[in-house]
């Protein structure tokens, strides 16, 4: 028999030789997981953990497991019954019953975090505040059909977060990257189900940069027999005072207008928070950094050379949550040294700066509270649905000038009250439907000047939650149940 036909009858063969190899193979496995039900009492639930055990191994599954989506946003509508003149201070009489309506998105945000494993994890948050921004091409009749680009809408979108962490334990965790500064209350519980305003508390978002974030590193973690004490410890770079103004005090001084955050000066800041008692959080923090080195112009050799322009803040904040009650409330204060040889600086600033070039404050303040009561608690049905139904009021009272160096002269329409009331209804704990009246009390020091009142309407729908928590938690029940079975089979080894 030559070597063509050997071959002919091989091939011929080889497919009854795999299939009666097969059956073989199935009729031994049937015959093991018999004897294994047989010895061990294996059920067939525990069979099919152990089969959801296998699936869960694969790739496909390990990337969903560790990773994490979610974010917030806030779309709303306002009529406000004042000017927006930018002379409506200087001129009050002349703009007096002047009215303007909004629409807006203050902040829509995507939240994306990794967990690698063995303590490592990345969170990072990309903000769009304002809608975006957005550009487009188009032809200008006026200039002999020539092609132009144009800014459509002035939003912003920005890296609000972007970190590594490394959890050691529950006491002690280092964070580094763009991070969150939690001074204050509004920037410790920033997301629209933390206020019941249509927007943020004006006071607090006022004198501070709000969110505020910089790129620097972090302590954190928690003490104390139920671990109701946490701490939040922080090194970054100093703000730039090139950027403080009259009406936000401090508030452009974070970031930077430049591809790069200048770091000549340095600041530290600090957060202690409570939770001992059930529903209620007692916050403490501060900051102090210097913030006037932290320009690109040359100081050395000038009468500035020496000038640190040290900022301190100190604020308290609280969260009562319980018996159908929500109220929070902030105390805030800072002060700025050498305030008014940063005003005389930022005046010799070329008119193309980033600086406002206007006079700053020695020091500043901001106070508010807010208290809201779930009317649906009183019907039965309406308890049990998981559906709230807040009737709020909310006071403010902040000045971003509340006192000046002796030869400087403040704005005094920077300090004001303010008083809202509304409603808050969420239809589930993601969703919230707000509305509220709002009324800015101005009143001027100088009984010559009545400045106009600020009423205003608004109402908002804004949405907060992880996307992916239902992934997360089937993913966490088969864990448990993968452990119940490896325990079992640990069990049924020592027998």
């Amino acid at each position: 028999m030559n070597i063509f036909n050997r071959l002919c009858i091989l091939v011929l063969a080889l497919p009854a030789f795999v299939l009666s190899s097969a059956q073989d193979n199935a009729v031994d496995a049937v015959s093991g997981a018999s004897k294994m039900d047989a010895t061990s009492g294996a059920s067939k639930v525990e069979r099919r953990v152990q089969e959801n055990d296998r699936h869960a191994d694969k790739p496909k599954y390990r990337f969903m497991d560790h990773f994490s989506i979610g974010g917030y946003g806030e779309a709303v509508m306002t009529r406000n019954f004042f000017s927006n003149n930018y002379l409506r201070y200087s001129q009050p009489e002349l703009h007096k019953g002047e009215q303007y309506g909004v629409f807006d998105l203050p902040h829509v945000v995507i939240n994306l975090g990794y967990d690698f494993g063995r303590g490592w994890s990345m969170g990072m948050e990309i903000e769009y505040e304002h809608g975006g921004t957005e550009s487009a091409m188009e032809i200008e009749e006026e200039e002999g059909g020539e092609y132009e680009s144009e800014i459509e809408r002035g939003g912003e979108v920005a890296l609000e977060q972007f970190w590594v962490q490394k959890i050691f334990n529950p006491y002690v965790a280092i964070r580094g990257g763009m991070i969150i500064i939690p001074v204050g209350g509004t920037n410790a519980y920033h997301e629209p189900d933390k206020f019941f305003g249509v927007y943020r508390p004006e006071g607090e978002n006022t004198i501070m940069p709000c969110t505020w974030h910089e790129i620097g590193l972090s302590v954190w973690g928690s003490w104390g027999k139920k671990r109701d004490w946490h701490y939040n410890a922080m090194f970054l770079p100093g703000l730039d005072s090139d950027r403080f103004n009259s009406k936000g005090w401090i508030h452009g001084g974070s970031g930077s207008p430049y591809e790069y955050k200048l770091a000549t000066a340095y600041a530290g800041a600090l957060r202690i928070d409570n939770t001992s008692v059930k529903g209620l959080r007692l916050s403490l923090s501060g900051y102090v950094g210097n913030s006037f080195q932290n320009t690109l112009r040359q100081t050395k050799g000038t009468k500035y050379e020496k000038t640190r322009g040290t900022v301190y803040i100190g604020s308290f904040d609280f969260c009562y949550d319980n018996h159908n009650v929500i109220v929070r409330g902030s105390a805030t204060y800072g002060h700025l040294d050498q305030s008014d040889l940063i005003t005389a600086w930022n005046r010799t600033m070329r008119n193309d700066s980033p600086s406002p070039k206007e006079p700053v404050a020695s020091d500043a303040y901001a106070l508010g509270i807010e208290a809201g009561y779930d009317f649906f608690n009183f019907n039965s049905r309406l308890a049990t649905s998981g559906q709230k139904f807040y009737v709020f009021a909310r006071y403010d009272n902040y000045d971003s000038m509340y006192k000046m160096a002796a030869n400087m002269t403040p704005d005094d329409w920077c300090g004001r009250q303010r008083i809202a009331a509304g409603i808050n209804y969420f239809p589930m704990k993601q969703i919230a439907v707000k509305a509220e009246f709002a009324y800015g009390i101005l009143k001027s020091k100088n009984s010559s000047i009545k400045y106009n009142n600020e009423p205003s309407i608004s109402m908002g729908i804004t949405y907060c939650g992880m996307f992916n928590k239902a992934k997360l938690e089937q993913w966490q029940r088969r864990k448990s149940e993968r452990q119940r079975a490896r325990a079992w089979q640990t069990e049924q080894e020592k027998k």
